[in-house]
């Protein structure tokens, strides 16, 4: 995995990529609070079959932190203009959380850009917070190792011991300047926006659900809102993982992620030799 940064308008925006042999691309898109580092258990498998990037997202991780009003639409923008400043047109996105309802927002306003999506307990449906998401949130505002440990414990939803550079990498990255700021902006652009699941159905992309089965923060019941809204979707239940299955599970989810897009791909390459050989089923 190679750290890169790039200069998207008047912004440093700091990625890590791998794989960038192949011609597919596949964009990991992190959560609320998170960095391309939540990545990187899984990327060296999705990298095996696909060129893989996954940026800090602009206010998070190592990007520049403008205080800025943060949206899921703004977001969808930022990612446009991202991966159109490294030069890709094309490519499938994998978007976990907040990066669900990013990816989602993208899907809808740049589909001629979008291939796939995969949403991994995709925020944009839940209103209040759980337990756990408000764990989270204080160690966002107050880090500090015994915090920051409650909240990845909570999340994970299973009894298994967080990695120590876990947690001290995000009391490092939410005590840079401007951090808590951009947090903040980001839980109010979610308070005051409303609700995708009529928006849903606008998506016109093969889609891919995973919910880890134990995710506290936003819990499975929320899967049947983009389920049954999306025109194109299958479900994984991941099970006795939490919020992170990419995390908690990295072989297997990685595996469901691949299968899902190697049929894509075949399925594609199949209605193209029908076309060209003017096949009716």
């Amino acid at each position: 995995m190679i750290e890169k940064f790039v200069q998207v308008g008047s912004h440093k925006i700091r990625y890590i990529e791998s794989g960038s042999s192949s011609k597919r691309v596949l964009v990991l898109v992190h959560g609320l609070g998170a960095s391309a580092e939540r990545w990187e258990y899984v990327m060296p498998e999705l990298s095996k079959k696909y060129r893989v990037i996954a940026p800090d997202l602009l206010g998070f991780g190592y990007s520049d932190k403008p205080l800025l009003d943060y949206t899921p639409q703004f977001f969808a923008k930022f990612l446009s203009d991202f991966l159109e400043t490294i030069g890709i047109s094309h490519s499938s996105m994998i978007g976990s959380s907040l990066g669900g309802q990013i990816v989602s927002e993208y899907a809808i306003t740049y589909h001629k850009k979008t291939e796939n999506i995969i949403l991994v307990s995709p925020a944009g449906v839940m209103k209040y917070p759980t337990p756990a998401l408000e764990a989270y949130i204080a160690a966002a505002l107050y880090p500090s190792r015994d915090s920051a440990h409650n909240a990845f414990q909570m999340m994970s939803g299973v009894d298994e011991k967080i990695p120590s550079h876990i947690i001290d990498d995000f009391i490092k990255r939410m005590s840079l300047p401007n951090a808590k700021a951009a947090f903040l902006s980001t839980l109010l652009g979610l308070k005051n926006s409303s609700t995708i699941n009529h928006r849903l159905a606008n998506i016109s992309v093969p889609a891919l659900v995973i919910w880890g089965e134990n995710d506290p923060v936003i819990p499975i019941k929320y899967a049947n809102d983009f389920v049954t809204s999306l025109k194109d979707c299958q479900y994984i239940e991941m099970q006795n993982c939490g919020h992170t299955p990419y995390v908690e599970d990295p072989k297997r989810f990685a595996d469901n992620i691949l299968d899902f897009l190697d049929n894509r791909v075949l399925v594609l390459c199949m209605k193209k030799f029908m076309r060209k050989h003017k096949i009716r089923l």
